[in-house]
């Protein structure tokens, strides 16, 4: 599985590209057909301390699944990212074995 990580609008560090590749890497265990992940990373110039956009896009063969949160830290919003891709990934598998059987 490969993972794409842009950032927009500031530059990341090797820090959190690899926390998104780990974090990521961990939902090959629920679907096993995953083509690719892109994440976009993003900074948005407002006054608010949520200013923090993550968008995870993940590539299985039939369907695309895309998340997006918006958090205080891109930590942050990777990690609810990837628990609510978690559940998404497992209804995606449960929906293709239902239509095998």
């Amino acid at each position: 599985m490969k993972v794409f990580t842009q950032s927009v609008n500031f530059t990341a560090d090797q820090k959190l590209i690899n926390y998104v590749e780990k974090k990521v890497s961990a939902l090959e265990r629920f679907h096993d057909k995953i083509v690719d992940v892109e994440v976009f990373l993003k900074v948005q110039n407002t006054s608010e301390k949520e200013n923090k956009i993550t968008e995870v896009k993940i590539n299985i063969p039939g369907n695309e699944l895309i998340v997006k949160k918006q958090c205080k830290t891109f930590e942050e919003g990777i990690s609810v990212s990837v628990e609510s891709l978690k559940r998404q990934l497992k209804k995606s598998k449960e929906k293709s074995r239902a239509t095998l059987v």
